[in-house]
């Protein structure tokens, strides 16, 4: 994955963003939407696109858009970086592959620590089942 490329291959939509801001807020288009059409993307392989469709399926739209939207700050130029970082992590975390898990045999002294534990909670409940006989 080439990042410098990637990041110029997002698009950037802006709208009035609700919340703080008084009348200023009616005037001024500081949400940020940073999107990304995978399918025409240089920067990623056919093997990393892939892996991004399945991992972000329920994220790309029907038009093949991947974004991410940011409207908490009251500029639209910390909006369009925050919504740029997200989208690159978003990205990132789906092109992490998962290590494969190791079996590993359970250690003969943890078998006999845990029948250990249960023998003692099955004396410990014996106990408390003659005890309340003798009421």
């Amino acid at each position: 994955m080439d990042t410098e490329l990637l990041l110029q291959e997002f698009t950037y939509r802006t709208s009035r963003s609700g919340g703080k801001g008084g009348q200023h807020v009616n005037k001024v288009e500081t949400k940020v939407e940073a999107r990304f059409l995978l399918a025409d993307s240089q920067a990623l392989n056919e093997e990393e696109k892939e892996r991004i469709r399945t991992k972000l399926a329920n994220k790309i739209s029907a038009e093949g858009y991947l974004s991410s939207t940011n409207q908490t700050k009251r500029s639209q130029l910390a909006n369009k970086q925050l919504a740029e970082h997200k989208l690159l992590q978003l990205i990132q975390h789906a092109l992490v592959q998962p290590k494969k898990r190791k079996r590993v045999k359970v250690p003969q002294a943890v078998k006999e620590a845990r029948l250990q534990a249960k023998k003692r909670q099955s004396e410990k409940k014996a106990l408390r089942r003659i005890g309340n006989h003798r009421h």
